[in-house]
């Protein structure tokens, strides 16, 4: 177990037989798919890291590779990481073994016909995400939004932490304009005045809070926030090649606990300048955010709980049709066998 959660305990045992880590690649040679026998090697697919991160310093060092050897598996890098829903599309189609989202995006993937499960958790980011403003903007708490555009992805992070806040100030939901954006393509709004302020999470709040023209009205703490950051896996792999899933798991756990000791050895990890890169005062702020942030550990009790907080929340908020059954989803990555 994780020292830095002491708290955590085993999944319930209804969740035992749940699927596990990593989805198997579907091309004929690997061996869960053709059936060729226990010497050949499991391909996992697994989207491209970027340039920061525990699975860039695995791809560029094969510390992966190396840890996932030992199961029998090798990684396939593709496509590139970004929101969890078309990665979730991807490995419902049989398209992609791995992938990293959170429980907002998750719980809006679930109500569809999910083939994946979640098997970790990293604890809600306490200071990386919430609700961004210009500076100057004259906006200084939550319920100065009344009236204003707040740039959200729909049915993921963004949409529920604007939801999660103007809730908590006991604030109408319809008295605030959502505009639902890509957040790859809000910068340029925002940053143009046509939003605003936007709802985000350290991967795009890290580079304007750092540009020190941005802040947060409020952070995930002053939100309340339950946005859990989850690994999901293909269901059919799991079910094939606990193992593996075992192997992954560790890797991540041990990968994330040396990230939070040490977080700028995790970024800029195969180049330092260009847009990928995250420099000066950026640099500064995303690694204080790490030190803050979780590990990567197996999901107990006491994380389903908050999951299901948030999949009620979204059927009180009419994100979903009903409340999503969060548990039915997720597996004990500690009990596989």
């Amino acid at each position: 177990m994780n020292p830095h959660r002491p708290g955590r305990t085993a999944l319930a045992p209804a969740l035992l037989t749940a699927a596990a880590l990593l989805a198997l690649s579907a091309c004929g040679s690997s061996e869960a798919d053709s059936g060729s026998g226990a010497a050949s090697t499991v391909t996992v697919r697994i989207p491209d890291p970027g340039n920061s991160g525990v699975l860039a310093v695995g791809k560029k060092d094969g510390s992966l590779d190396k840890a996932l050897g030992k199961a029998g598996a090798k990684v396939e890098w593709t496509g590139s990481a970004g929101p969890f829903a078309p990665a979730a599309q991807a490995m419902n189609a049989g398209q992609l073994d791995f992938a990293t989202g959170s429980i907002t995006s998750g719980v809006t993937s679930l109500a569809q016909r999910p083939g994946f499960k979640f098997f970790t958790a990293v604890d809600p980011d306490a200071t990386g995400e919430g609700i961004l403003v210009r500076d100057g903007s004259g906006i200084d708490s939550v319920a100065g939004l009344v009236g204003k555009k707040v740039a959200v992805n729909q049915g993921g992070t963004g949409e529920y932490l604007l939801l999660k806040a103007l809730a908590k100030a006991g604030i109408p939901a319809d008295k605030v304009e959502r505009v639902y954006l890509r957040p790859d393509q809000t910068a340029a709004v925002f940053n143009a005045g046509k939003v605003d302020a936007w709802a985000v999470w350290a991967t795009y709040a890290v580079a304007e809070i750092g540009s020190g023209k941005a802040h947060f009205v409020a952070d995930g703490a002053a939100i309340g926030s339950d946005n859990y950051s989850l690994n999901a896996v293909r269901t059919d792999f799991a079910e094939k090649h606990p193992e593996i899933v075992k192997a992954l798991y560790r890797y991540l756990h041990d990968a994330s606990a040396r990230q939070k000791k040490d977080p700028a050895a995790y970024l800029n990890v195969f180049t330092d300048v260009g847009p990928t890169a995250v420099t000066g005062k950026a640099q500064e702020v995303q690694t204080a955010i790490t030190a803050k942030g979780g590990t990567v550990d197996p999901i107990g009790p006491e994380d389903i709980e908050r999951f299901e907080a948030v999949a009620a929340f979204y059927a009180e908020q009419k994100v979903t049709k009903g409340q999503v059954d969060v548990a039915a989803h997720l597996l004990d990555v500690e009990k596989l066998t």
